[in-house]
């Protein structure tokens, strides 16, 4: 069963990061940046199996007044470098995304290694993790070489709960099944039994990985949950709406 946190990933041109010394002269800064709006980014394989997504502008505003976010490496919670109630992380949006702006305490042997890390070029990217509070789901024509045109998803992100940022090694997924996890996530919050299944023609996995508890046709579209849903039932889509995505996979008879 997935959850509703999600990451997404920036690369090295979009995340912008560098090392600078404080103003102050309290030793160096990390800046960079965890997320871009208006920016169309592929999740899975949109022609098929995935969609494609944005990031709207206002989607931290909330959550950077509400929020207690951390600056973690990979995301991994026991390498913090910083936090914003601690006052050693400054998150803020402006016309391009979300702004990161942290204190890098070299007493800490991990920071000391993100700044070399940062300087040699084995740290490339951006991430952040969060929880979908508001998203919009519209359906696209796109043209493809040599095919007939092709009907793709986009989901756009209106608001966020922020949970953390991270520097990363890998600024894109570097395996497939990460991807998958991906949309299995983002269908979850979707809430569209039709959208699974269409998905599930190309990708059966994607059953095993999302766990929709309603009738068949109803959508989650603008019900936000306060907290993410932990779900008492067991993992799976209900078996007939898995046979009939393995039936089309399969080209079967129903």
């Amino acid at each position: 069963m997935t959850t509703g946190a999600e990451r997404r990933r920036l690369s090295l041109t979009d995340a912008d990061l560098t090392v600078r010394a404080d103003d102050d002269g309290g030793g160096a800064r990390f800046a960079g940046y965890a997320s871009v709006f208006n920016s169309r980014t592929a999740i899975g394989n949109p022609l098929r199996w995935g969609f494609y997504e944005e990031i709207a502008p206002g989607a931290f505003s909330k959550t950077l007044t509400e929020g207690d976010a951390r600056m973690l490496i990979d995301h991994d919670s026991y390498y913090v470098v910083s936090r914003s109630s601690a006052g050693t992380l400054s998150l803020a949006e402006d016309e391009r995304g979300l702004a990161v702006d942290s204190a890098l305490d070299t007493e800490l042997s991990y920071v000391r290694d993100l700044k070399a890390n940062l300087r040699n070029g084995n740290v490339t990217g951006m991430s952040f993790g969060f929880y979908v509070i508001k998203d919009e789901w519209n359906s696209e024509s796109i043209e493809v070489e040599g095919a007939d045109p092709v009907d793709v998803d986009v989901r756009v992100i209106r608001e966020v709960r922020l949970i953390e940022v991270s520097a990363v090694t890998f600024p894109a997924y570097p395996e497939t099944e990460a991807e998958l996890k991906a949309v299995a996530r983002a269908l979850d919050h979707r809430g569209d039994l039709a959208a699974v299944e269409a998905r599930a023609r190309f990708r059966p996995e994607l059953l095993d990985l999302v766990h929709i508890d309603r009738e068949p046709g109803e959508s989650t579209r603008g019900v936000q949950p306060a907290e993410p849903a932990v779900s008492t039932q067991p993992p799976g889509l209900p078996i007939d709406a898995r046979m009939k995505a393995l039936a089309a996979r399969y080209r079967l008879p129903r």
